[in-house]
């Protein structure tokens, strides 16, 4: 039996799968692909735009030399900002660095990060949010791990 000669039976009635209708189904899951793929490449370009305004830098609270500043991070708690903190604190460069949550209905995080003139403050909130993201991946690669074991 060839392929032309195979029937495909649906609910109602039965239909005719030649192998040009074989060969144009690939070809449409291809393009279904392909424009999948263009339409997380569009939501990741819109998430990388949403995240270039989620931290703002304080002009009022941010020296000139640039070794004290202070950012607002939106819609962040302490599940965010006592962690960050801590990494910020583990860095020796780092003379100070505190957050604190305005209040507790405005989805906001406030953060405070001084340096001893090594590095400016922006340079260890961006190491912070890096070592805390490998951190963060360590432990979830650990627990994988462990998940897999079972």
């Amino acid at each position: 039996m060839s392929v032309q000669d195979k029937k495909v039976t649906s609910d109602s009635e039965d239909v005719d799968m030649t192998k040009d209708e074989t060969v144009n189904t690939a070809e449409q899951i291809k393009e279904n692909v392909k424009e999948a793929e263009e339409e997380d490449d569009e939501e990741e370009e819109e998430e990388d735009q949403i995240d270039r305004e989620k931290i703002k830098i304080l002009p009022q609270a941010t020296s000139e030399d640039g070794t004290c500043a202070s950012f607002q991070i939106l819609e962040e708690d302490h599940t965010l900002g006592n962690p960050l903190r801590y990494i910020i604190m583990k860095n020796p460069q780092v003379e100070f660095a505190g957050y604190s949550i305005p209040h507790p209905s405005e989805n906001l995080l406030n953060l405070r990060i001084q340096t001893y003139g090594e590095i400016t403050a922006v340079e260890a909130l961006q190491k912070g949010l890096d070592d805390l993201m490998a951190l963060c991946d360590v432990v979830e690669q650990k627990f994988t791990d462990e998940i897999k074991q079972l």
